[in-house]
């Protein structure tokens, strides 16, 4: 049975992309394709959703962008967390892990 493409909430995908940039500078199309590999294909992230996310992260100083080489010699723009993006995601990060072990008891015990 094939698996359904589950949809990414806006809040949730800015948290994935922050997480992702943790590690270092990546472009978008790496941003994308890492959430895919490390979610074992489960999240597929389209560049729909993807741009105006890492704007909006931009926009708010979260992430800061600059141009550069991509792995195959391309002009692509890098992303990378500030330090305002570091806070950010750990804050949310604890957030979710509240929420996630609430909506898990609800799914075992309701």
């Amino acid at each position: 049975m094939p698996r359904s493409q589950p949809d990414i909430l806006q809040g949730t995908l800015d948290l994935l992309i922050m997480r992702t940039l943790l590690s270092g500078p990546r472009h978008g199309w790496d941003i994308s394709r890492r959430i895919q590999q490390v979610s074992d294909d489960v999240l597929i992230v389209q560049q729909g959703s993807l741009y105006p996310s890492l704007h909006r992260l931009e926009r708010k100083g979260l992430i800061s962008a600059s141009w550069g080489a991509s792995e195959n010699n391309r002009r692509a723009k890098f992303y990378e967390l500030t330090k305002l993006g570091k806070r950010q995601l750990r804050d949310e990060t604890k957030s979710w892990q509240v929420l996630s072990a609430a909506v898990g008891r609800v799914l075992e015990n309701a």
